[in-house]
């Protein structure tokens, strides 16, 4: 069972899965980090409120609040890591793309490169 386990860990897709989740993490720090100590102060600005979005809130009564302000942060969180997942998507779809199309080039030489055997054969057999 221990070995099977070890087969099962040293496989490939199950370590290029263990460092996508690593690099997810560390990324999604960033992202938060770029939005609470950048992003927010530059909306603080427009908004006139404090440096934090947090801070940004509706007061109905005294036990109802909406902390509308907590959300933005997070779409904005979302919005940056949907562009940067979006443009990485993009980038390896370009480049398998170019792979395809490297491939089939090969075999058009291949097949004219047959035609030119199959030419030669048939003028000496003449």
């Amino acid at each position: 069972m221990l070995s099977e386990f070890k087969a099962f860990i040293m496989r490939g897709n199950v370590l290029d899965l263990a460092v996508g989740v690593i690099i997810g993490g560390a990324f999604t720090g960033l992202v938060k980090s770029l939005t609470e100590n950048l992003l927010n102060p530059v909306i603080g600005l427009f908004t006139g409120q404090a440096s934090n979005l947090d801070s940004l809130q509706w007061v109905v009564t005294k036990d109802l609040t909406f902390k509308y302000g907590a959300f933005l942060g997070d779409v904005i969180n979302f919005l940056i890591t949907a562009f940067v997942v979006f443009l990485i998507i993009r980038f390896i779809t370009r480049i398998m793309r170019n792979n395809k199309e490297e491939a089939v080039q090969v075999n058009q030489e291949l097949a004219l490169l047959t035609d030119i055997r199959d030419l030669l054969e048939k003028q000496a057999s003449k």
